[in-house]
């Protein structure tokens, strides 16, 4: 099972020196989340059950394929991922392009963690309908694909339109970068099921984890889809060895870990899950 590090867990002081410690260590990938503005005023949460939003808007919030970039050039190895990049506040030749040039500066190392969003006051800000985003989200992704992966591309949706166009260099990993769709929600996973490679989900412990593998397991069976390409991939904070061989057994394929409790600790704390659990 591939082991990455939850980059949106740090100081982004220490975004660099935990990357090639990373990859030094043999961590697979590193995953950064992103939000393209906080307004002041935020409501709900991602996590199921929670009233109010887990970061302040003054939480600091970077271009995420600018700030994987960086990193790409200085590693040689470790997967650069979003966790996740909100799709549907961009157009689509915005987000093709930017997913595009991680995965040629990096020789092919982008993973592109997608979702539809959990605040709405930012889709307000952005003077986007929070609605329909789910709609937005599933036009992007198809108009990004055809751009990735066919010469040339006209389009007429509901939401964007446009006469042919030509999309040049395509990215290294054909047909496209691995699409991981995130969120938690039975219509999130649908749509993993439905348009993704795989699917990016949250802090799980074994009883929430299982139950969310069985429901994409499922819908799988249910689009008769083929569920050994598709990746799962969960979030684990702080796992022991065995904790990891239990995932390993629920049929997780990667988990995003952050072994620390504040970002000066983060070397020593992948040091010592990397000693712990033998090469990652």
């Amino acid at each position: 099972m591939k082991l990455g590090i939850a980059l949106g867990r740090l100081d982004p002081r220490h975004f660099l020196e935990c990357t090639l410690e990373g990859e030094r260590l043999g961590y697979e990938s590193v995953w950064l989340p992103e939000h393209l503005i906080l307004p002041e005023t935020m409501s709900g949460s991602p996590h199921a059950g929670a009233a109010h939003p887990p970061i302040p808007p003054t939480t600091p919030v970077f271009d995420a394929f600018v700030q994987l970039a960086f990193l790409a050039a200085h590693t040689r190895r470790i997967r650069l991922g979003t966790g996740i990049f909100n799709i549907g506040l961009r157009h689509p030749f915005v987000t093709a392009r930017a997913v595009q040039t991680l995965d040629l500066v990096s020789g092919g190392r982008a993973e592109v963690g997608i979702g539809a969003g959990w605040l709405a006051e930012e889709w307000a800000a952005t003077q986007l309908d929070f609605a329909s985003r789910g709609r937005r989200v599933d036009e992007c992704v198809a108009v990004c694909k055809r751009l990735w992966s066919e010469p040339r591309v006209a389009h007429r949706g509901e939401f964007f339109a446009f006469d042919e166009v030509v999309f040049e260099p395509k990215p290294v990993q054909r047909p496209w970068p691995p699409l991981l769709v995130g969120g938690e929600s039975d219509a999130a996973l649908r749509r993993a099921v439905r348009i993704g490679d795989g699917w990016l989900g949250m802090n799980h412990d074994f009883e929430s984890g299982a139950a969310r593998i069985a429901r994409l397991r499922a819908l799988l069976g249910e689009r008769q889809r083929d569920p050994a390409p598709f990746q799962i991939c969960l979030g684990s904070p702080s796992p022991t060895r065995d904790e990891v061989h239990r995932w390993e057994d629920l049929g997780i394929d990667r988990l995003v870990v952050a072994p620390w409790k504040r970002s000066r600790e983060a070397l020593d704390g992948l040091r010592r899950l990397a000693d712990e659990l033998g090469a990652p």
